[in-house]
């Protein structure tokens, strides 16, 4: 038996229309090497898209690569996942499957308090599937699975999910792997990571879907199972060149940064310019970014991304008269806290809460998302 397993390809996703090209180029390489190992199906787990209703252009594109798996007789099993499912169930998934180009396995009963997975049956295998949902909701509903029997068939179960042996953030809502029903494969996909352990498997986006992931995991990756055997397949891409570098004057900062890339090769290669500290002298406005893309791209950058997000701007001290207190914020809390209100406990968590710093490349609709979320947990609110 032989399969490719991919997740997380977010179709669409990012914003430089080089690198949602880029991605899209790993995408059809993943698609090709499919092809080329003769695999008698592909496993896709959620998150196809980056959003439930993709651009024309994407969905042209992806329908184009799916042609291509189906002119070779080679199946697809997906499921949606946290970017591409929708609440109301109509995404573009279902347009793919109606097209004949895939077979969605979210297939489920509710009974007794229990979510019963039906198989999707191909030749010996038995294919079951649950689908990622919003801020993590899924996965108290997966704790509720049980497997309808499908006797002597290799089992997989397709999630979209954070389970807990690969979390390393304790605070990212996760399943405990002991609890899943016993499969011979688990296809997981949400965690943009490269885990392969017992059976259950994250095989990394088709292409890093922001700045962090192009400097840690440089390239896309997919697996593939060969006759028990699971197999990392890389997806080269472009070079990544980082520059990270710690300011206190961003008058100088230009020229100090071209001067560092100056020595660095930048043909055909990613550049990531991060700058961080606190500024003494100027504003992060004075940093002319403009001028730094513009040499690059006359040198042969293939794109230059950068990153303010850790630059902060030293801040005039705040005297208010009317308290003598060194930190007002404290003093509020410890009044509530003090206090015989029912909720006054909440105060602290949901205040660190807040303090969740926006990821490099993050959405402000993910990022909302995830302060959502967190607020929810400690609200006990589902």
């Amino acid at each position: 038996m032989k399969f490719a397993h991919l997740a997380d390809c977010h179709l669409g996703g990012w914003r430089y229309p080089e690198l949602r090209e880029l991605n899209f180029e790993s995408f059809r390489r993943a698609i090709d090497k499919c092809i080329k190992e003769k695999t008698e199906f592909v496993l896709i787990a959620g998150d196809l898209f980056d959003s439930a209703y993709p651009s024309i252009n994407t969905l042209k594109d992806t329908f184009g690569e799916f042609k291509k798996l189906k002119d070779e007789n080679i199946p697809v099993f997906l499921i949606a996942g946290s970017h591409d499912y929708s609440a109301s169930g109509k995404t573009f998934l279902e347009v793919l499957e109606k097209s004949g180009f895939c077979k969605n396995v979210e297939k489920y009963s509710e009974r007794d308090g229990r979510i019963i997975l039906e198989p999707t049956i191909y030749k010996n295998v038995a294919v079951y599937g649950f689908p990622g949902r919003k801020s993590g909701l899924e996965v108290e509903d997966i704790k509720k699975i049980k497997l309808q029997d499908s006797p002597g068939l290799f089992k997989i179960l397709m999630l979209h999910t954070a389970i807990r042996d690969a979390v390393i953030n304790p605070m990212i809502k996760s399943v405990d792997e002991r609890e899943l029903p016993k499969v011979d494969y688990l296809a997981l996909g949400h965690l943009h990571i490269r885990y392969i352990k017992d059976g259950r498997v994250y095989p990394g986006p088709i292409f890093p879907n922001n700045l962090s992931e192009l400097e840690e995991l440089r390239s896309g990756s997919f697996c593939i199972f060969d006759n028990g055997q699971i197999e990392r397949q890389d997806i080269p891409t472009k070079e990544i060149v980082s520059v990270h570098l710690e300011l206190n004057n961003s008058l100088a900062a230009t020229e100090a940064i071209l001067s560092i890339l100056k020595e660095r090769e930048v043909n055909d290669k990613i550049i990531i310019v991060r700058v961080f500290g606190l500024l003494e002298q100027g504003k992060i406005s004075d940093i002319d970014f403009r001028k730094i893309e513009t040499s690059l791209k006359e040198r042969g950058a293939f794109v230059f991304l950068k990153s303010t997000s850790k630059l902060h701007m030293s801040e005039p001290e705040i005297k208010i008269d009317s308290f003598d207190s060194e930190n007002l914020e404290v003093e509020i809390i410890d009044n509530f806290r003090d206090s015989s209100e029912k909720f006054s406990h909440l105060i602290n968590p949901l205040i660190n809460s807040l303090k969740i710093e926006k990821l490099e490349d993050e959405t402000s609709s993910s990022f909302e998302e995830r302060l959502v979320s967190e607020s929810k947990k400690i609200l006990s609110i589902r």
